[in-house]
């Protein structure tokens, strides 16, 4: 069986990863954490691979048994057989029993204690099958004694041997009584023997269907053949699926592995990089600040020099208005002198020519922004978002090396596989099983030659009893056809007699045949019985496979009896139930026969999917940032020297109260409205309207000049308030801007190696979590779903429903039903005899006479019985020495005819 040692190890290739791998990972990442003084972001999980499914096998077997109706029957025999067996499956003592006699059983051994004790608790648990195999005996050796015994009583008129009927009163109540119950009997003699007939032929019916179960079985042992050097074809190719996978990650080291290292570093880099281009922002808003202030502070300087001269004037003429003698009326008077109250009002209230300009600081910071801070920035970020390219660059050889030795591993596993002649093996073992099937079923016609025997058999067996029920069921139809009450016993008709001399045929018939069924009856009782409770019941409840995988139960040094016969090792943990239920649960022989103890693959894995070479590779990842610069030197002497640019040092307090005064002493707007009203209070004329052309020019001097100047304060106040606040600690923020970036190089160029380590262990994990992936999914599929093995189970299954749910099941009906026939043929006997009196011909008969009609006074004859008083009276002296038992005389007509 070369073949099955090279299937049983090609199957076991695809083992879990080694203990040390596992170790490993639960060993590395904790150890790792603790190392950590900060928690760090886990590395992202491991993407799960898509392997498909294995190519299943479809199995046609199906051992499942319906007997349908007959059912009942199986129950009906099951419950007696657990009335006469009640006892739960005797393993133990089987047990013992089996280790106590390795060796042979030995009369002499039956004498020592212990096995006197084992065959007294043999006894005590088939006591039940033991007294009515014991009754059945007695039956078979008495009844023909009691036959013998009950011809020699009836030769001697004993019996019911006599042919004389006694006259009762309730004769024909007992006749009927007698009828009803060989009339019951035989009815219930019929259901027996439709019952055994009813077994006797399920077993030719199911016979004829085992044939499908044992062409579905041998099909899919086949299929099971077939199917494997597919499924491990598929197991083995998606290799690539994992290979392609790590190859696709290493094309894509850049981005992956240097992605992850920019990932972790750029929560130092970037917000120093965004510090300093936020920098670069301010210089131009403070450019624009600064020139916004000097233009601003020009056209107020301007503009407050020629308000002055235009409220000047306007102050002098409206004082030669006032000037008028108009303004000395009585009624005029006051309005005038109010009005010249007011003239003070007319001048400016704020002085920004003594405001120090801002030229020095705007020379400074244009000087600054002649270096381009955020195209330096950006060549920051440019340099180090180019990480993932450098890595790529870094790791070029390492690559190309380890795509080298994936490409090996894939040629060792395609090499292995091809290693054993699994092709061969496999097609030889389809060969041998449809040889198998074609020795099988050149036995079909034999099989259904001796099942037309054994059915002839059992039909010639149930034609005894049916040949009883024959002369019972003629006898009665005879007898009750052609009794009539008119006539004497002596003078019955010939179809009463008949009916009554079938009856006797059947009570002789019927003491020749019932110990022959019943000798029949016990022997199929005791050995189907003793089957069923001792075989069948323990294999549906699978308690007979403890008993095989008991350990040492087949010798004292062998603890497994299914592993010492498949590999020669007993040591192996492996049961027959164990296997039986893997197989019912259809999941791959390679679990169910725990290969994975028999076979080391785990050196294969690590020596081929993961081995030390690679792992080394994968460890010699080294990716060196050193070229990564940050901030150039002109973008830091540029950081400084806009700290130093002077606009720290302007007076904003001087700015800011000069631009917290108004233009002018009072609001030009209202001052002319209050002009105007006073001057409608005057007198119409020309000091009115002079005094509302006053009013008039002020307004006109307000919006030319007082707007735009109140323009130009708004925009100064906001560009000093911006100017002010980026020039708080200018120095404190360029100087720290400074220190995160030379943070930031220092991480990258000399502590980022830790980074870099342990992203390249979160990479290298990924890929090897990718061969852990295809390692587990080979374990899984050859655990479920590789070398399927319900075949296995479905012949076991298909051999209990064969042998117990078909024959032993059947067979046991069969004696139930024909049990129960020689059981009801004694009270058959019994009541077929009694039955017979009232319909044979007698030979004597009890004679009722009038006596005052005969007239004769001869000697009186009374026979007493029960409460009938018989009187017999004969003409002819001395009646009862010539006729005894009051038999009937001759006849006057005899009389006179004898000589």
């Amino acid at each position: 069986m070369l073949w099955t040692s090279w299937l049983v190890l090609l199957l076991c290739w695809g083992a879990t990863t080694s203990g040390e791998q596992q170790a490993e990972e639960r060993d590395g990442t904790p150890v790792e954490a603790r190392a950590e003084p900060q928690r760090q972001r886990s590395p992202p999980p491991v993407e799960p691979l898509d392997f498909g499914f294995v190519p299943a096998a479809v199995y046609d077997t199906h051992a499942y048994f319906e007997p349908g109706p007959i059912g009942l029957l199986f129950h009906m025999v099951h419950a007696f057989l657990y009335v006469v067996q009640p006892n739960n499956f005797p393993k133990d003592l089987i047990i013992k029993v089996i280790q106590q006699n390795m060796g042979g059983i030995k009369i002499e051994e039956w004498r020592k204690p212990d096995n006197v004790v084992l065959l007294l608790q043999t006894i005590c648990y088939e006591a039940g099958f033991l007294i009515c195999a014991t009754i059945g005996i007695l039956f078979v050796v008495l009844v023909p004694i009691i036959a013998m015994c009950f011809c020699v009583c009836r030769c001697c008129d004993n019996c019911g041997g006599e042919m004389h009927q006694r006259q009762r009163k309730n004769i024909d109540c007992q006749r009927g009584f007698y009828t009803a119950l060989l009339v019951a009997t035989s009815v219930f003699m019929s259901l027996g023997v439709f019952i055994a007939y009813a077994a006797n032929h399920n077993v030719s019916a199911q016979i004829k269907n085992t044939r499908r179960l044992i062409n579905t079985n041998m099909r899919d042992l086949k299929t099971f053949a077939n199917n494997t050097p597919t499924q491990i074809e598929y197991m083995t190719a998606q290799y690539t699926t994992a290979k392609n996978k790590v190859l696709s990650d290493l094309d894509n080291i850049g981005p992956l592995l240097g992605g992850r290292i920019h990932s972790q570093l750029e929560r130092e880099v970037v917000p120093s990089l965004d510090n300093a281009l936020r920098m670069a922002g301010a210089m131009r808003e403070t450019k624009e600040a600064l020139e916004n202030i000097s233009s601003s502070l020009e056209v107020l300087q301007e503009g407050t020099a020629k308000l002055q001269a235009s409220l000047s004037g306007e102050r002098a003429s409206l004082s030669n208005t006032l000037s008028d003698p108009a303004c000395t009326n009585g009624a005029v008077s006051s309005t005038c002198n109010t009005i010249r109250s007011t003239l003070a009002q007319l001048g400016i209230n704020s002085d920004y020519s003594k405001l120090p300009d801002v030229n020095h600081a705007l020379v400074n910071v244009d000087t600054v922004l002649r270096t381009d801070l955020s195209n330096i920035v950006q060549k920051g970020y440019s340099s180090f978002n180019d990480t993932p390219q450098l890595v790529k660059e870094q790791t070029k050889n390492i690559v190309s090396g380890v795509k080298g030795m994936l490409d090996k591993i894939g040629t060792e596993i395609n090499g292995f596989t091809k290693m054993f002649p699994v092709e061969a093996s496999l097609a030889n073992f389809t060969i041998f099983l449809t040889q198998g099937q074609k020795n099988i079923e050149s036995f079909y016609p034999q099989i259904d030659l001796m099942d037309f025997y054994r059915w002839v058999t059992c039909v010639a067996v149930l034609c005894m009893v049916v040949l009883v029920l024959a002369f019972n069921t003629l006898g009665l139809l005879c007898g009750v056809c052609g009794y009539d009450e008119q006539v004497t016993p002596t003078t019955r008709g010939c179809l009463s007699n008949t009916g009554g001399n079938l009856l006797m045929a059947g009570v002789g018939f019927s003491f020749m045949s019932v110990w022959v069924l019943m000798a029949i009856v016990s022997t199929l009782f005791v050995i189907g019985g003793n089957v069923e409770k001792m075989l069948c019941e323990p294999l549906a409840n699978r308690q007979l496979f403890k008993i095989i995988d008991t350990p040492f139960l087949v010798h004292p040094a062998k603890k497994n009896f299914l592993p010492g016969m498949l590999f020669q090792n007993p040591n192996i943990e492996l049961t027959l139930g164990g296997m039986y239920r893997d197989c019912y649960e259809n999941k791959g022989l390679y679990h169910s026969l725990q290969l994975e103890k028999m076979f080391n693959i785990n050196s294969f894995l690590n020596r081929t999917v993961y081995n030390k070479d690679l792992a080394k590779v994968l460890e010699g990842v080294q990716v060196d940032l050193q070229d990564v610069k940050l901030l150039e030197q002109a973008g830091r002497d540029n950081l400084i020297n806009f700290a130093n640019s002077g606009i720290g040092h302007i007076n904003y307090e001087a700015y800011l109260t000069e631009l917290n005064k108004g233009v002018t002493i009072s609001d030009l707007l209202s001052f002319s409205t209050d002009l105007e009203a006073q001057a409608d209070q005057l007198p119409r004329g020309a000091l009115e309207n002079a005094l509302k052309g006053h009013a008039s020019s002020i307004r006109q001097i307000h919006r030319d000049q007082v707007v735009p100047m109140e323009q130009a304060m708004s925009t100064l106040s906001q560009s000093i308030k911006q100017l002010q606040r980026m020039s708080n600690d200018l120095t404190v923020k360029a100087t720290n801007i400074l220190s995160a970036i030379d943070a930031a190089e220092y991480l990258i160029t000399h502590n980022a190696s830790h980074v870099v380590k342990r992203e390249t262990k979160g990479y290298t994990e990924n890929l090897v979590g990718y061969f852990k992936q295809y390692t587990a999914w080979v374990k899984h599929s050859l655990s479920s779903e590789v070398a399927q093995c319900k075949p296995i189970s479905n012949i076991v299954d298909s051999m209990e429903i064969v042998g117990c749910s078909v024959i032993v099941d059947s067979v046991n009906t069969f004696w139930f039903g024909l049990g129960g026939c020689c059981v009801l043929l004694i009270p058959s006997i019994i009541i077929s005899v009694k039955l017979a009196k009232y319909y044979r011909r007698m030979d004597t008969e009890d004679v009722f006479e009038d006596l005052g009609n005969t007239g004769n006074h001869g000697e009186q004859v009374c026979g007493i019985h029960g409460d009938l008083a018989v009187v017999s009276i004969s003409p002819y002296p001395n009646t009862l020495t010539r006729f005894p038992r009051a038999s009937a005389p001759p006849s006057y007509a005899d009389k006179e005819g004898s000589p």
